[in-house]
């Protein structure tokens, strides 16, 4: 199933842009990292992270944006109870890491004997999820072991999923998350929604 932790990283372009920011080109102040909540279609949790060096503009962008499509902005921490910080190490399977391939069932073993919390099979890559404060540790058994992260980050995890029953609901939360995305301030948006992966290939 299609689930947050696939979220869409950042753009390349709002990236420059956030760099050019940070180092004080375009003329902008520092940028200071904003967190806004809500929720979507079927609804779905949305935490949306943004840096932003005015937060009088970004605030009713992202704010008005959700409520265009006629779903609700709320309090900061209103929706934030349905995720938890965790570190993620993505690991490609198979991948000929110092040489040799590596099976779900062996990086999982290399995972948890590295203080991993929890290993999730992806398809091609295997997600290893850690204690935000573990990730650099686990990180580097892994490396240690011959297997090279394909990225390392930290995310937020949901606790609970809204599995979403009918494609419509299913196009209403990915298009409202992707206009979210498209605005030129925001990082990243967390979501707790789950979308059956046959939903949307009829």
């Amino acid at each position: 199933a299609m689930d947050q932790a696939r979220a869409a990283n950042m753009p390349k372009e709002n990236v420059q842009r956030a760099v050019d920011r940070g180092i004080g080109k375009g003329g902008g102040a520092s940028l200071e990292s904003v967190f806004y909540e809500g929720y979507g279609p079927g609804k779905v949790a949305l935490v949306v992270v943004a840096a932003t060096d005015n937060k009088n503009s970004t605030t009713p962008e992202i704010r008005s944006t959700i409520e265009k499509s006629g779903r609700t902005y709320t309090t900061p921490r209103a929706v934030d109870w349905a995720f938890v910080d965790k570190g993620m190490i993505t690991i490609e399977k198979n991948a000929p890491l110092s040489g040799v391939k590596k099976t779900y069932d062996e990086i999982f073993v290399f995972a948890v004997e590295s203080g991993a919390e929890d290993v999730e099979d992806a398809g091609d890559a295997v997600e290893v999820y850690t204690k935000p404060t573990d990730v650099e540790k686990v990180k580097n058994a892994l490396f240690d072991r011959g297997l090279t992260p394909k990225s390392v980050e930290i995310f937020k995890k949901p606790t609970t999923l809204v599995e979403i029953k009918d494609a419509e609901t299913a196009k209403k939360v990915l298009a409202l998350i992707e206009k979210i995305e498209d605005l030129d301030d925001v990082q990243k948006v967390y979501s707790n929604f789950d979308i059956p992966d046959n939903l949307l290939s009829s």
